[in-house]
């Protein structure tokens, strides 16, 4: 591919609106509009083009925006209705089925589509946009779309619990392109916003990098950190003098096991290892680890090879054998886990 071709984004949301939304109606039209807002200001900002698709489905499957510029995009506020059942499987088949329609003439095309939904399917057998009466060729019709996908097609669904899990990786879901939201309230879903503006962003840094597609949107783990990812995040290696590696032996403030260290401690100087899920603020620095080498790498890239916007967001460790994430501290009495490390940058 030449040089001088374009980046053309094509990002869809595909909308639960079924009758158990009505309670998030206006929280879903918010957080979709500051979806897109937040698209068309890294569109700018990283010069991709990038062009937005709604679906929304309940009993019927129905594409209110299609393709549009994401510079020009109206607000949801009079396309989003909800009333009915829960169509899931034909909403899937219809919004990829149909975007595959879409020209991919001069330019390196992506397609990145996000699946919200409450509930667990039961409409899609009556949906006049599906191609299968029975749920099992439905399941399969769905499977064995994602499947045929080429690799600039990443498909992700958004669903409220374990059996939603167990249901999107029955339908061929990549497991990490599936993320469990809390659909009781409008936290769940303002916490769902960032998830998806999480992996957007690492969709759209890493298609600057010449990714085209992934199959792990959701993942912290060995599928988003490891040496290629580095690599083409532009990540380069802080000189081994810059830093130390502290083991933690037990219960302790960072302060306090810092100085019991027989080390220094400057605010800001010490990072804790990511042991558990928590929000990490936009101004916190992130540095990763080789684990076989102590490699340290850091810089506003490690951000961005988490997907990390500039707001705060919920980051869980995922499993890594190679790399361990740790994130900057700005408080004095934060607790350390025993048995993982502290980085203190000199």
């Amino acid at each position: 591919m030449s040089g001088s071709q374009n980046y053309i984004n094509h990002v869809a949301l595909v909308l639960d609106a079924s009758s158990s939304m009505s309670h998030l109606r206006n929280k879903v039209v918010e957080v979709a509009d500051q979806q897109i807002a937040y698209l068309a200001r890294r569109s700018r900002e990283l010069d991709q083009e990038t062009r937005v698709t709604v679906y929304v489905f309940a009993d019927k499957v129905e594409c209110v925006i299609y393709d549009k510029d994401v510079l020009r995009m109206p607000s949801l506020k009079q396309l989003y209705r909800v009333g009915g059942m829960t169509a899931l499987l034909a909403a899937a088949l219809k919004s990829q089925r149909e975007l595959a329609q879409t020209a991919q003439l001069y330019g390196d095309h992506s397609f990145l589509t996000f699946v919200l939904t409450d509930g667990q399917e039961n409409a899609s057998h009556r949906c006049p946009d599906a191609p299968a009466r029975e749920p099992r060729k439905l399941i399969e019709a769905v499977a064995g779309m994602i499947e045929r996908q080429e690799d600039n097609w990443t498909l992700a669904v958004l669903v409220p619990d374990q059996m939603g899990k167990r249901e999107a990786m029955q339908c061929g879901f990549p497991k990490d392109n599936i993320a469990i939201w809390d659909a009781t309230s409008t936290q769940g879903l303002e916490e769902a916003g960032q998830v998806i503006q999480q992996a957007t962003e690492r969709f759209m840094v890493g298609r600057a990098q010449g990714i085209r597609g992934s199959r792990a949107v959701f993942s912290t783990g060995a599928d988003a950190v490891n040496k290629e990812t580095i690599k083409a995040a532009g990540l380069t290696p802080v000189d081994p003098s810059a830093y130390r590696l502290i083991p933690v032996a037990r219960d302790a403030a960072i302060r306090d096991w810092v100085v019991e260290c027989g080390h220094t401690y400057r605010t800001g100087c010490a990072f804790y290892q990511l042991s558990k899920s928590e929000k990490i603020q936009a101004k916190k620095r992130i540095a990763v680890l080789e684990k076989s080498t102590d490699r340290v790498y850091t810089g506003p890239e490690a951000r961005a090879l988490l997907g990390l916007p500039d707001v705060e967001v919920r980051v869980k460790p995922d499993h890594n054998d190679d790399f361990t994430i740790f994130v900057q501290s700005t408080s004095v009495n934060r607790k350390l886990v025993p048995n993982t490390r502290l980085l203190l940058m000199n």
